[in-house]
């Protein structure tokens, strides 16, 4: 599991036992914000974990902190799901695309409770991690794409592909937002399975010539 990355005010710990204690705030955190934002103290997740509210703040500026650590922690499972992933899938447009469709629904449906908490409650920086994260696992995408781009038949190979995983990551942030008020209907492996079609359908299809960006 990733350790979060350092925010100003946050304190990584160095030690083994300092690192357990970490996780244990974190999976704590995650737990009460499953309850919703309006829910998330840092008095209650220090109950919820089993410790004094002042072993929090000595490691957490305070609540925003607190969430920023489990949204970087969340990205970063997300990442390392989507690269070993693909990493281990062979080297077919099919099985990239089925591949990475699967880790993301995987990673989003064992936190589906609070993606929806996470993405209402992001500051600036919050944002700007999502962000990055977003693009690290495109361009892992679009990279185990390379070998296979002979059978994409669009005529901008390397954009379409580009298009896909933006499609892709698009769908899966938006059901993880909305799927509590909106279902579909389907499971996580569902939705990953008829995604993952859709993309191989449009990366396959021979497709129009597209017309010049307008500005204005």
């Amino acid at each position: 599991m990733s350790q979060p990355s350092a925010e100003p005010g946050f304190r990584p710990p160095q030690q083994a036992r300092s690192r357990e204690s970490l996780q244990k705030v974190l999976a704590a955190a995650e737990q009460v914000l499953a309850g919703g934002i309006e829910e998330f103290t840092v008095g209650a997740v220090a109950e919820r974990a089993g410790l004094s509210v002042g072993a929090i703040y000595r490691r957490f500026a305070g609540k925003d902190q607190l969430l920023y650590a489990v949204k970087d922690q969340l990205l970063g499972e997300l990442e390392a799901a989507v690269g070993e992933a693909l990493s281990a899938s062979a080297a077919e447009l099919d099985e990239v695309v089925a591949a990475f469709t699967r880790a993301l629904a995987r990673t989003f449906a064992e936190h589906d409770r609070i993606f929806p908490e996470l993405l209402d409650a992001q500051r600036a920086d919050g944002r700007d991690r999502g962000l990055a994260a977003l693009a690290a696992i495109q361009r892992v995408f679009v990279d185990a794409v390379g070998p296979c781009l002979a059978e994409v038949r669009r005529e901008d190979r390397e954009e379409a592909v580009r298009m896909a995983a933006r499609t892709i990551i698009g769908a899966c942030v938006h059901r993880a937002a909305t799927c509590r008020f909106w279902s579909d209907g389907r499971s996580w492996s569902a939705w990953a399975a008829e995604a993952a079609a859709m993309a191989l359908a449009y990366l396959r299809s021979p497709g129009e010539p597209r017309p010049p960006d307008r500005v204005g």
